[in-house]
């Protein structure tokens, strides 16, 4: 009887669990394994996939006699790093700021709290992307004010200009500072007062408890931050769609990564090309995972 009742339960629990499970084998798994299969054909969606193997990477990556290289492949992966390697940081930078201004005992504090938040919530849609456009036009409000404070004469027009352009979308990525910033506010609570009490008794200045104290203390939470942050910043694609209008102008200079991913599958209909790339993006995110692993190991407190 007691086998009979632990067996009807294990067949409940199942079946709770079915429709998570069915959503994760039909729509996930299934999804991931016949994109793969997709990587190695020619697959243009009106016809059926025709296996071409490696092909597709050699495209990508090295280029042969029969199959030449893809150069813009290479641009928008020059542009996506260009973007990740320069936005992260500073947007970590800049959260971390604000969330000691947060920490600190002062009137208002939720209500600032939350409003900083805002632009992470707002960031990633359509509307702010059309409005961050407007915002960096030739006749937007930036050259506006720059025209009546600055007596600028000519100001560029900072969204088609390639010299700017991706600079806009660092500084939209870096305004969408609300998610790292709670997190860092999280780990400041736990640092334990005890330890900036010693550092007054010896002394200590607001700059020597700030690297001696408080950045150890944070280590996990910005390690935590950073993977979590370029892991987002390679998959950036609603800011650059819109911005550019769907090209990654102007010359390619915001070409992301996933945006020419895009382009491929369904507006040049490489569905297997974009397959391919979309695997080779997975490996590189993985690998850059690994080696910051490897490389922070050393370098995180965790309070030992």
């Amino acid at each position: 009887m007691r086998v009979n009742y632990i067996t009807k339960g294990y067949f409940a629990s199942y079946m709770f669990l079915a429709p998570w499970l069915i959503g994760f084998f039909v729509f996930t798994l299934y999804p991931m394994f016949y994109s793969l299969f997709l990587s190695f054909t020619e697959f243009n969606i009106l016809q059926p996939p025709r296996w071409v193997g490696l092909d597709n990477y050699t495209r990508m990556l090295f280029g042969s006699e029969q199959i030449p290289r893809d150069p813009r492949f290479a641009n928008a992966f020059w542009v996506t790093f260009r973007f990740v390697f320069i936005s992260v940081p500073l947007r970590l930078v800049f959260a971390l700021g604000v969330a000691m201004l947060m920490n600190q005992k002062l009137r208002l504090i939720p209500l600032y709290r939350t409003v900083y938040y805002i632009p992470t919530l707002l960031g990633g849609s359509v509307a702010i992307a059309i409005l961050w456009r407007q915002l960096f036009a030739r006749d937007g409000v930036v050259n506006m004010f720059l025209q009546s404070a600055f007596n600028v004469a000519d100001p560029p027009s900072w969204i088609a200009d390639p010299r700017f352009a991706l600079y806009t979308l660092i500084l939209l990525a870096v305004w969408q500072f609300g998610s790292p910033m709670i997190i860092f506010l999280a780990g400041l609570k736990q640092v334990p007062n005890e330890l900036y009490e010693a550092a007054d008794v010896d002394g200590a200045g607001k700059i020597t408890k700030f690297f001696r104290i408080t950045i150890p203390c944070l280590s996990p939470v910005i390690f935590f931050n950073f993977i979590m942050q370029t892991i987002m910043a390679f998959q950036s694609f609603t800011q650059a769609f819109v911005v550019s209008g769907g090209t990654g102008g102007p010359v390619d200079s915001t070409m992301f990564y996933t945006l020419y991913l895009y382009l491929e599958g369904f507006r040049f209909l490489r569905m297997g090309y974009a397959a391919a790339m979309a695997w080779f993006l997975l490996l590189v995110i993985a690998v850059f995972t690994a080696l910051t692993f490897k490389l922070a190991r050393s370098r995180i407190s965790y309070g030992e």
